[in-house]
């Protein structure tokens, strides 16, 4: 972790994760954070596992439990099978029925204009970004103890725009919609529900914009905080929302974005 972005000392110690997309970018960062918090993680991954085993690695010598499990959240017809798969897992590994804090972070960012969106191409987005949390969310409540969390991961393209991500940000925008409806139905049994949404962060998914010195000195020129995102940055508000101070906020869209296009 970078000196200027170091764990939010947030104690959930005792406490399950489940991340999807744990394995890389903006996943691994929410993952190694929680760690650091005291957090057990359950990391989701899609293709790579080698990179899954290694955030794992990473967290066991932090002195937590970790485990993986392979997940595309796109084919919603797996969300039982994987309900029960980490069922199984909870109760051989944690002697419990229950995790504490789900996160919805398994995404990617696929950019076309909207002249030339094909419908495949809106169907990739929606069955990754709205069709898979919506169901595996779903899928996952018996399995969320009373009182956990519920973090989704939207863009500040649902609040600015950008030529080239309208199928994406509308994506987003609907989890966003989605994350108030699970705060109020959810409210019952204490859990909440909130939205971290992304600014121009430096992970793979946009080494291919954000690599552009035209693209990334726009982005800085327009920052209040004068420099583009580390996932770090990311990781550390969703702590904050998992940790006991995070206990009252609910509902909300919280933008991590260092001040862009203010």
């Amino acid at each position: 972790m970078t000196a200027q972005n170091q764990p939010l000392q947030a104690d959930t110690t005792g406490k399950i994760a489940l991340v999807t997309g744990g394995s890389r970018g903006l996943g691994r960062s929410i993952a190694l954070q929680l760690a650091h918090a005291g957090t057990d993680v359950i990391l989701t991954y899609r293709e790579r596992k080698d990179e899954g085993a290694a955030v794992v690695a990473e967290i066991e010598a932090l002195g937590r439990r970790a485990t993986l499990l392979q997940l595309d959240v796109a084919d919603t017809s797996r969300r039982h099978g994987f309900h029960d798969e980490l069922r199984t897992l909870l109760q051989s590994t944690w002697q419990r029925e229950s995790f504490d804090f789900l996160i919805n972070n398994a995404g990617n960012m696929r950019m076309a204009p909207f002249a030339e969106t094909t419908e495949d191409h809106f169907d990739s987005l929606m069955n990754i970004h709205l069709r898979g949390v919506f169901f595996l969310t779903q899928a996952l409540l018996p399995r969320i103890a009373n009182g956990g969390r519920i973090v989704n991961i939207s863009s500040g393209l649902t609040r600015f725009t950008r030529p080239g991500y309208s199928a994406y940000a509308i994506m987003k925008g609907a989890v966003e919609t989605l994350t108030k409806y699970l705060a109020k139905e959810l409210g019952p049994r204490g859990i909440t529900a909130n939205v971290v949404a992304a600014g121009p962060t430096e992970t793979e998914l946009t080494v291919n914009s954000l690599g552009r010195p035209e693209i990334r000195n726009l982005f800085v020129s327009q920052t209040a905080l004068g420099r583009v995102g580390v996932p770090d940055d990311i990781g550390g508000v969703v702590t904050f929302l998992c940790s006991e101070q995070g206990r009252w906020v609910t509902a909300q869209r919280i933008e991590a974005s260092g001040g862009i296009f203010l």
